[in-house]
Formats: structure tokens, C-alpha cells, sequence
């Protein structure tokens, strides 16, 4: 008679709070991701957050949030697949991602203490990391799947237990069962296998569980000895399949939902025998009840929701309100917020504990260690009643590595990320900004404290994040600028410029280039203009860095040609160059002069060659081998002494030109055929590249010069455009401009040596797209205005002076932490012949703090804030009896400075008697 007894949660209804109650303003990633999306403990939320690789955590008490200010553990240099937190130590947390590492993470009580490294850095062969899962029973041991490959780890020891084998496709999910001794995988082949990892590596058991080989997901039900798969089927229907585990030959039921093309995320709770099914882009949560009847599972709820799901999660059934008859709470996470979804059994006397709503549930200490468990023994772990009279607060904590110590198992990390250095600028920064709204600043305050101890629940910020760009006045705008080439190769700039000159492709036949001078700003005068004349088409230029008045071009005939421009600018066509270098059997791609040493230049070509040429002798003097494809980038360290490049072949080369002809080192670069472009920063400590991803978005990363061969630190997707994102790096404040050809936007980021390596600042945008920009000398920006950096912008018809500044209250003292002592580049630090002969030198420094300027790090308490005179006056807050006196001193001292009597003055009255009784 047990299929006619009522279920108690067959009145179940799910309650969407208010929008005052969700965790609100978040920055949820919009990156693909191929688990849930959130998770959560009886500590903390974690959600994947931008930028890509980052997770926000959050405390799971928060009841609302709508600042924006969300802790953020920067995990992985590319998109966090998957991540879940220990059945049994909150604070324990694995996550796992496309750059092939599983990192395990202990969590701070305070969340603005996030450790930079993890406890545990594992590598798993296979590929990029999809899935990974803790073993229910036993402490810290964790499934995870890369590819073909599923791995079982001890994470106390670091060691590699098992590595299940069979399958011929990559691994959609994976699930252990609620005893601990078997792990299911679905995989894109379709099929559903069973594993007993202690007993033999290949499958136990497998079936084909769906006729459609998109995503599928898989989970147990051991209260029911069912297993239930959601995919889809040859009609490309989504639907659940219930398995009985112990003999997987058909299924022995099956549910047809909808055809709706996003794959369903099914979470069951194994003390209610609720199950919820929820799905990416979907506007509605259904929950059934799972029973061994014949029906199997019966609809209770069905949940519409305010904005489509981008994930679910189950919260731990520990964290829900007993007394308030919430048998479930979920966790929705959208667009920009986390929705807590409860559960609710209607009872009259809803604030009593019920019983027989809330059965002993699985506590906090495992029933054993991952080498118990590897051994075969099983066990349970230990319930406790959820009656908060019987239950106290029991804490259980891994043996993980601990914020503060070191123990065995940090001996296993792979890669430690460096911590952060404050150099003098950063320093003066902190100082600043602590004293932010002083008339001074606090002397005590200058000294040197740990970088990590100053950053605050955000995460690392960059001073530089909100940089604005200022298109300056149109009276120092080159207009009325036409016939203009709209095209030119991949590999060039499309426009260069220095402080007396700009240089632009003209789309007329032979190649030619027009210059004009930056100090005749202006309206062109109609007709043609006097250009430099090459013979053959133009596939890259670049002024001379040491002399503003030459020009180098290089051609498609494979030729490059110096051309030397008149003081007084082009009055007239020029036809023949200074001098023309030939040795390239084929096209040239991109020339580039030696940062330090004159008269050097270095040129890449279709023959896939690297040569660098001494342009007093007129020769090649070094030839540089070891591409196999097209080179697209080449570029000198800032030290002069290295060349790196980017290859079409996927491969980036550092070669050492004075020692060798071969590269002295090679590492993984951006793939496709698209384009790239390479760049020294952060002192030539890494390379940062500009590419495309598998997927054709457009794609950062940095690398770490001395290990290329150890991959991308970090990676950053920029919004999806045709064009390679050409970078400008200014070495003083550590900021990368990037922007491509036909961009109405340019991106900025700092760029520090330590995690997360790029710190958003704020984007620049125009009107129109643009051709290119080029950025001037420091010694050309007006400090004065706090401009930190001055650009060129080529649009359709104008070239427009860009200046990027950053908002400071101060302006009257000399920004010392933005402007720094800046290197005289312009100036060659040694000549060619030297530098071949294998000297080396620097660049002299020069301080741009004017004369009659104090820098604000000087600034002693006692001294008085100046104030600004003009529109830019401080404004001052004044009571309104000190508004009122004012008011009448200046009526006052107004009437006493008039020297002509007022009217009435001067009336005469009339006598007494003249007044009429």
C-alpha cells in the first residue's frame, strides 16, 4: 500500500526572494564554463568572475550585496571549467581549467587575505580540464577529467591513484557515487561507464545513454540505487534517463523535457529525494520528486525565474533554515547576480523543527583518508540530526596547507607565483591613497609594508584604472586629409609618427607615403600632396627613433629604402632615397630599429629570415634562421641586447643576435594564421602577446622571458574583432595600450610582474574607427594635467592628438608616483659599430617634475593645501551663517565704495506745517 501513501514533500514550493535579498552588481564572467557555474559551503559562494581565470567568493551568510565589491581569487590563466568545494572542510576548495592544472585552494576566514598561490598545483595530462568532483567518504580525494582521461588524486600526498582508461572521446562529467566505490563518466562518444577505480582501471560497466552526442551530465541517486543522465536524443530532445546501477543494459526510465538546445543540470538531494533540473538560458527551475514507483519521477514545482540561469548549485544542507521549513536552497546564478532560491514544505507551525521533513543528514568528519580508501576499506560517515538544539557548530579541517606555515604538500607545487614587489612609485601610490581627503601626508605612513597586506577586498588595483583619453582642441588637429589607404598588411602599423612628424599610406600607385609636419597643424589646402615616392608597394615603415628626419620603408620588391626628409618638411616629391638595402629574396614583413644603438635595423621577410643591418656600412651584418612559417612580430628588448619574435608556426623565439643565429629559446604563441604581435614589459621579464584564440577571439597573454617553453602565465579575451590588437607599452607606468586597425575602442591594462599580471583600467572610445595610433615622447604629455601618455590617431580624414590622464585631486604638486624618471629613448645610448662589437649601454634618465613644482610625496603635514585657481577651484563647505555674513559684508563694502550719493539723498524733505492736519 506504499504507492498510495501521500508524499510530504509533494507540497514543496520554491520561493524567489525579492531583488533586495540577492547577492547583486557582480562581475560575473561571460565565459563559457562546463560545470555548474556557482557552488557553495556552509562558509562560502565562489562564481566564476571576469576577468577570465578569477573566482569571486563570497561568505554564504551575506544576505545582500549591491556595492560591487566582491573578493576575487585569481586561480588560473584561463577560463575555470569547473570547481567544488570539500564534502567536509569548507574552507577547501579545487578548481580546474582549460590552461591543463587542477589547483587546490584553502580559503581564508577573512576573504581579504585570498592566498595568490595554491595549497596544490597539479598537472593532468589530456588537454584542458573539464570536470572534477570530491569523493563523498574519503578526505581529499578528487576526480577530475582532461580530455580522454580521468584521474583519480590523493590530494594530501599528491599523488596520481588511478587513471581510468576507455574512453574515445572527451569526458563530459564525472559523478562518485554516494558509497565512494564507483566513479560514472559520460563522454562525448555517448556512452555512460561505471568504474571502480580500486579494482581496475578500465570500465566495469558501460551503455550507450543518449542518441545525441552533445553535453551530458550525470549524477547518482543511492537513496533510489539509480543513476540519472540528461541529455539528448536523435530528435535532439532533451531528456533524463534513470539507470539501475547495478545492471546498466536499458534504462528503466525515461523523460522527455523539451527541445530546447541547452543541456540540463540535474542536483538531487538524497534526504528528500528532490530533484531539481535546470538549464543554461532557461527562465524556469523544475523540481520532481524521485521514487522507486513505477512512475519514477512526478513533477512538485516548477520555478520561473526573473532572468535566464547561467548556473545552479545546491546549497549544503547544513546552511538551510530548519526552522522555517526549508528542506532545499539553491543558488541561481544570472547576469550579474546570485539568486538564493529556498525550498519550502508549508507546515502550520512553520517555526517548530519537524522531524520527519529533516532526517539525519551527512556531517562534516569523513569516514576516512584518501589511503584508508585506497586500501579498500569503506566505511560511512557519521550523520547528525538537524535539530539545532542536538547539533553544535563542529568545524573539520583537511591537512591542506595552511595560510600560515609550510608542510609537506606545498613541496609539490608546480609553480609558485612571485610575490609582489612595491618599487618606489607603487610605494608613494599606497602612501596617497591612504591619505586620501588630507591636507598632508602622514610621514609615518611611507614605510614599506607588505604588498599583500595593502591590497584590499577587491583585489589588486591599478592606479591607472580610471585613465581618460581627451581628443585635444581641433586647432591642433591635420585635417581635410584624403586618399587615405584603407588597407595595408597585417604585420604593419599602418601609421607612425615622432614629435616633429607623421607619416601615412596613400592609395595611389608606387608606394607612396605622405608626411606632414606636426607643428603646421591645420586644414590641408585641396590637391595633391608632396609625398615620398617608392617604387613598389608598401608593406611596413618607421621613423628612425635617434633621427626624426629619416624614414624607413619597406618594400614588396623586397627592398628597403631610407628616405631622408627636409628640415622645412615635403615641398616637393621625393624619388630618391638616402640609401636602399637589398639582400631579402622575398617580400619583407616588418622592420624595426634597435631601441638603443644607432644605425641598426632589423627586418623580417617571406624568405623566413630575421636580418639586421648596419646602416653606416650599408650591409647586413647578421642573419638570424629557425622559422618555418611567417614571421609576424618581431621586437628588440628594451635592453637592446635581445630580438623575440612571433611565428604563423605558433611558436615564439628569443634569440641573442651577437651569439647565435638560432633561437636561444622557443615556447607555445598564439595559433592561427590570423596575426600576431609581441612585446617586451615589465623590464624584459615577460613577453606580452597579442593573437587569436582557438575560437578566433581576439587574445592577450603574457610570458615569462626567461621559460618561454612553460606556457602563458595569463590570458585576457578582448571583445571579438577581425583585427590583431597592436600593443603600445609604456615602460614608466607599466600600462599597455592596445587597439587594431578599423577599432573605435583602445584598451588599457597595467601590467605587474605578479597575480592576476593585468589590472583593467579604463577604455578609451571615439566617434568614428580608426586607422592607427602612435604615442610621442613623455617629455611632449603635460604633467601638468597629470598626462601620462600622448597618442596620435589617424581616422578617416584627420590626425587628432589623444591625451590620457589620470584624475588627481592634488593637481597643483608634481605627480611623483605617475612620473617616474623617464628614459631620454630618443637618444641613442650607443652606436652600432659598439654595439656589434658587443658593448652595451642604457638610455640617460630625465625627471619631468617642472621647476616650479613640489612632488606631492614631499608634501609635510603641516603644510597647507594649495588652491587651484580658476574653474577648477576646491569647493568649500560653508554654514549658513557663514553664507549669510558674507552676503552682507560684500552689500555693505559694495554701498561704502560708491562715491556718488544715492538718490534719496539727495530728496529735501518738506516743514511740519506744510502737512495738512
Amino acid at each position: 500500500m506504499n504507492r498510495f501513501k501521500a508524499s510530504k514533500f509533494k507540497n514543496t514550493t520554491a520561493k524567489l526572494p525579492s531583488r533586495e535579498s540577492w547577492l547583486s552588481d557582480l562581475p560575473v564572467s561571460p565565459a563559457h564554463f562546463a560545470g555548474s557555474g556557482v557552488q557553495g559551503s556552509c562558509a562560502f559562494i565562489a562564481f566564476p568572475a571576469e576577468p577570465v581565470g578569477v573566482l569571486g567568493v563570497l561568505p554564504v551568510d551575506l544576505c545582500c550585496r549591491k556595492d560591487g565589491k566582491v573578493p576575487l581569487l585569481y586561480c588560473h590563466s584561463d577560463v575555470v571549467m569547473d570547481f567544488d568545494f570539500s564534502p567536509f572542510d569548507d574552507y577547501v576548495l579545487a578548481t580546474c581549467s582549460t590552461d591543463q592544472t587542477l589547483k587546490v585552494w584553502r580559503l581564508s576566514e577573512k576573504l581579504e587575505d585570498l592566498r595568490t598561490s595554491p595549497s596544490l598545483l597539479l598537472n593532468q595530462e589530456g588537454g584542458g580540464l573539464q570536470a572534477t568532483c570530491f569523493h563523498p567518504l574519503a578526505d581529499l580525494v578528487l576526480a577530475a577529467a582532461a580530455g580522454r582521461n580521468a584521474t583519480v588524486w590523493d590530494v594530501q600526498s599528491a599523488l596520481a591513484l588511478a587513471e581510468l582508461k576507455g574512453h574515445v572521446d572527451n569526458i563530459q562529467s564525472v559523478a562518485w557515487s554516494h558509497k565512494g566505490s564507483l566513479l560514472a563518466t559520460t563522454c562525448k562518444d555517448k556512452m555512460l561507464r561505471l568504474f571502480d577505480p580500486r579494482a581496475m582501471l578500465d570500465a566495469v560497466q558501460a551503455v550507450e545513454c543518449h542518441n545525441n552526442n552533445k553535453d551530458c551530465k550525470v549524477i547518482w541517486l543511492d537513496s533510489c540505487d539509480l543513476i540519472l543522465s540528461s541529455g539528448f536524443n536523435q530528435m535532439r530532445e532533451r531528456e533524463v534517463k534513470l539507470w539501475d546501477n547495478r545492471k546498466l543494459t536499458s534504462s528503466v526510465h525515461t523523460h522527455r523535457v523539451d527541445c530546447s538546445p541547452s543541456c540540463l543540470m540535474p542536483f538531487f538531494d538524497e534526504d528528500t529525494g528532490l530533484l531539481l533540473l535546470a538549464a543554461k538560458g532557461d527562465y524556469f527551475i523544475d523540481c520532481f520528486e524521485v521514487t522507486k514507483s513505477a512512475s519514477f519521477l512526478t513533477q512538485v514545482c516548477r520555478c520561473v525565474t526573473e532572468e535566464g540561469t547561467r548556473g545552479l548549485a545546491l546549497l549544503s544542507k547544513r546552511a538551510v533554515d530548519v526552522m522555517a521549513c526549508e528542506v532545499m536552497r539553491a543558488l541561481q546564478l544570472i547576469g550579474n547576480a546570485i539568486v538564493p532560491i529556498s525550498y519550502v514544505v508549508p507546515r502550520k507551525n512553520a517555526y517548530e523543527f519537524h522531524s520527519d521533513l529533516f532526517p539525519d543528514t551527512f556531517g562534516t568528519t569523513p569516514a576516512m583518508q584518501a589511503q584508508d580508501w585506497w586500501q579498500n576499506h569503506d566505511g560511512q560517515v557519521q550523520l547528525v540530526s538537524m535539530d539545532p538544539q542536538q547539533h553544535g557548530n563542529q568545524r573539520y579541517t583537511s591537512p591542506v596547507l595552511v595560510p600560515e606555515g609550510r608542510s609537506h604538500v606545498e613541496q609539490h607545487i608546480d609553480t609558485k607565483v612571485p610575490e609582489p614587489v612595491l618599487d618606489r612609485t607603487s610605494l608613494k601610490e599606497a602612501v596617497q591613497e591612504s591619505t586620501s581627503g588630507q591636507n598632508g601626508i602622514n610621514a609615518e605612513s611611507k614605510k614599506t609594508k607588505s604588498p599583500l597586506a595593502s591590497r584590499n577586498l577587491l583585489g589588486p588595483k591599478s592606479k591607472f584604472r580610471h585613465l581618460r583619453g581627451t581628443v585635444l582642441q581641433r586647432s591642433s588637429h591635420i585635417s581635410n586629409l584624403c586618399g587615405l589607404k584603407l588597407t595595408t598588411p597585417g604585420e604593419c602599423d599602418g601609421f607612425t609618427a615622432n614629435y616633429q612628424r607623421v607619416a601615412v599610406p596613400l592609395a595611389t600607385a608606387g608606394g607612396q607615403l605622405a608626411v606632414l609636419e606636426l607643428s603646421k597643424p591645420g586644414k590641408l589646402a585641396p590637391g595633391p600632396l608632396a609625398t615620398v615616392q617608392n617604387v613598389a608597394g608598401v608593406a611596413d615603415f618607421c621613423w628612425d627613433p635617434f633621427n626624426p628626419a629619416r624614414l624607413a620603408v619597406a618594400g614588396e620588391d623586397a627592398k628597403i629604402r631610407l628616405w631622408h626628409i627636409p628640415s622645412e618638411g615635403l615641398t616637393v616629391t621625393l624619388t630618391e632615397p638616402e640609401m636602399i638595402l637589398t639582400g631579402h629574396t622575398e617580400k619583407i614583413y616588418s622592420i624595426k630599429f634597435h631601441p638603443l644603438a644607432s644605425d641598426l635595423l632589423a627586418s623580417s621577410s617571406y624568405d623566413h629570415s630575421v636580418r639586421i643591418w648596419d646602416l653606416q656600412s650599408r650591409q647586413e651584418v647578421i642573419r638570424l634562421e629557425g622559422h618555418t612559417e611567417q614571421i609576424f612580430s618581431l621586437a628588440w628588448s628594451s635592453n637592446g641586447q635581445q630580438l623575440a619574435t612571433a611565428c604563423k608556426d605558433g611558436k615564439l623565439r628569443i634569440y641573442d643576435p651577437r651569439s647565435s643565429r638560432q633561437p636561444c629559446q622557443e615556447g607555445t604563441g598564439p595559433r592561427g594564421s590570423r596575426g600576431a604581435r609581441v612585446v617586451w614589459v615589465c623590464d624584459g621579464e615577460f613577453l606580452l602577446v597579442s593573437g587569436f584564440d582557438r575560437g578566433g577571439e581576439r587574445l592577450v597573454s603574457l610570458h615569462r622571458a626567461a621559460d618561454l617553453a612553460g606556457g602563458a602565465l595569463a590570458s585576457i579575451n578582448i571583445a571579438t574583432a577581425p583585427s590583431t590588437l597592436i600593443p603600445h607599452y609604456d615602460p614608466d607606468t607599466g600600462v599597455v595600450f592596445l587597439t587594431g586597425k578599423g577599432d573605435m575602442r583602445v584598451f588599457a591594462y597595467e601590467v605587474v610582474p605578479w597575480a592576476p599580471y593585468f589590472l583593467e583600467c579604463s577604455e578609451f572610445s571615439s566617434s568614428e574607427p580608426h586607422k592607427g595610433l602612435s604615442f610621442l615622447r613623455k617629455v611632449d604629455c603635460e604633467v601638468r594635467d597629470v598626462e601620462f601618455a600622448r597618442a596620435l590617431r589617424l581616422g578617416q580624414t584627420s590626425v587628432e592628438p589623444i591625451a590620457f590622464s589620470v584624475p588627481r585631486v592634488k593637481k597643483d604638486y608634481f605627480q611623483d608616483d605617475l612620473f617616474p624618471d623617464t628614459h631620454a629613448w630618443w637618444e641613442p645610448a650607443l652606436t652600432g659599430q659598439t654595439w656589434l662589437a658587443g658593448m652595451n649601454g642604457n638610455h640617460k634618465s630625465l625627471s619631468l617634475c617642472p621647476t616650479n613644482m613640489v612632488p606631492v610625496s614631499e608634501i609635510t603635514v603641516n603644510e597647507p593645501m594649495k588652491r587651484p585657481q580658476g574653474q577648477n577651484s576646491y569647493l568649500e563647505i560653508k554654514s549658513d551663517e557663514q553664507k549669510k555674513e558674507e552676503l552682507l559684508s560684500a552689500m555693505v563694502s559694495k554701498l561704502e565704495a560708491r562715491e556718488e550719493p544715492l538718490p534719496q539723498d539727495q530728496m529735501e524733505g518738506v516743514d511740519e506745517d506744510e502737512w495738512d492736519d
